[in-house]
Parts: structure tokens; sequence; C-alpha cells
């Protein structure tokens, strides 16, 4: 989370979205709140705040009453686009699987010569065999970025060579890496095992949210309302922008 998206600390009195019983706009209500010292509005805090709505919906069974959000990704019948937006994806593997080429060198000539060329090539061997343990070692690596749409559902990511299909009841694990990352692991259908991925996308809590509501309804940050950064609501009225009340 960047200097711009902190949320107000939790205690932190709420700066009024009326000024003198005027009603204030947004833009307005954001300098208002920054010439108090509050950090400006940002598109995380928009994020956020379309994620309450849709919650606040979820909960009241009035999902289904939102239009559909245009989306280029295939639905199925019923299913209900929400949002869609850009995002990376990164895969937690590794590089290599350890092996690599083994050099073996025949020197003739005077013993110092075949000794140094004996010595070369044990370096040689030496530097490939380290290279190839490092790249066995699992770490996050990048797949690209591309766009993703959440729906009721699912989370898809469309990419040319990384396309990603996460519907909520395939997860096996699920939970927020950060305030725009969602990290989750499933098995995946092509034989690959166990696979954990991360999606880097402003979309991250909406994801988490509706993956918890379907799938994980006992998960800590559900039931403690942790996705949402405290004192938001408060955030958000100081800025002019209400929001529903989701905890």
């Amino acid at each position: 989370m960047d200097e711009n998206t902190h949320p107000v600390q939790p205690g932190a009195p709420a700066l009024p979205a009326q000024v003198q019983g005027r009603a204030l706009t947004p833009a307005q209500a954001q300098a208002l709140a920054q010439a108090q010292g509050g950090p400006p509005w940002g598109p995380l805090d928009d994020h956020l705040l379309y994620t309450c709505g849709v919650v606040h919906d979820l909960t009241q069974g009035r999902l289904h009453h939102r239009p559909p959000l245009p989306t280029t990704a295939r639905l199925n019948p019923g299913e209900l686009s929400l949002a869609s937006g850009p995002a990376a994806r990164s895969t937690w593997r590794a590089l290599g699987d350890g092996s690599y080429n083994r050099s073996s060198t025949m020197a003739m000539g005077s013993t110092g010569f075949v000794v140094g060329a004996l010595a070369v090539n044990a370096m040689g061997n030496a530097s490939r065999r380290n290279q190839a343990m490092a790249a066995a070692q699992p770490r996050w690596v990048g797949e690209g970025q591309g766009e993703v749409t959440v729906t009721d559902q699912r989370a898809i990511f469309s990419h040319p060579q990384s396309w990603l299909d996460l519907p909520w009841n395939g997860l096996a694990t699920m939970d927020l890496a950060g305030p725009d990352t969602i990290e989750c692991a499933f098995h995946d259908i092509n034989g690959k095992g166990y696979t954990t991925v991360r999606l880097h996308s402003l979309w991250a809590s909406l994801i988490f949210v509706l993956a918890a509501h379907a799938a994980f309804p006992a998960h800590p940050r559900l039931l403690t309302h942790g996705w949402l950064p405290p004192g938001f609501e408060a955030r958000a009225a100081a800025y002019g922008r209400p929001c529903p009340s989701v905890r």
C-alpha cells in the first residue's frame, strides 16, 4: 500500500461531509480532508467502496439485481459479471529441476597445462551446478499482465499464455497477501499438481470476499472484516462518499 492509500488510523475522528448544513461535493470533501491532514482518496479506495456495495447487496440477497458489467470473458448461463480491470499473475514455482550438463575435459600437454585445464573445467561444472540448484528453488515468477473479470462465481484472468480460471468452489486455500494481491492455491486440472498463484489487482478484496462468502465462510479475515481497512467507512464519509454497512 503506498502513501496515497493508507486508511485512517483506528480512533481518528471522521471529517464532516457537511459544513454549516451544506452538503459537500466529493471534490470539496476531499479538499477539506486533505486540509485537515488526511491522505487523498485514491483508486484503491474507489475499488474498496464498490466492493462494500457488492458485499452489502450479497448479504441482503440483492446481488442479482445489479446489472452485468461489460466483459469479453465467456460466462456461464446466469453468471453475473461484477467487475473487470488490469491484473498481473505470479506463480510460486521453480525455474528448473536441478539438472545441468556436466562437461568433461581431456587435456594433453605439460603437467601444468593439464592441471589448469582440469581446474577450469571443474570450476565451470561447479558454476553450472550452483545455477541449477538455485533455479530449482521455488519463488514467485511473473507470468504476465492481462485483465481479470470478477463474477459472482469466479475470477477469470485473460492472458494468451497464462490464462487462469478460478472458480470459488475449486480453491483449496485463499487469502489476501496485500491490499491489491489475492493469493490462492488449487489442484491443476491439467495434471500439474498443486499450484499456488497470486493475482495483483485493485479488485483483490472483491475477489477475496466473494470467494470467502461462497467457499470459506469461516475464514478469519471474513469473520473479522479484515479485508476492509479499519475506519474505512469514516474515511469514505469524510470524502463525501457514503459507504453501506458491511460489518
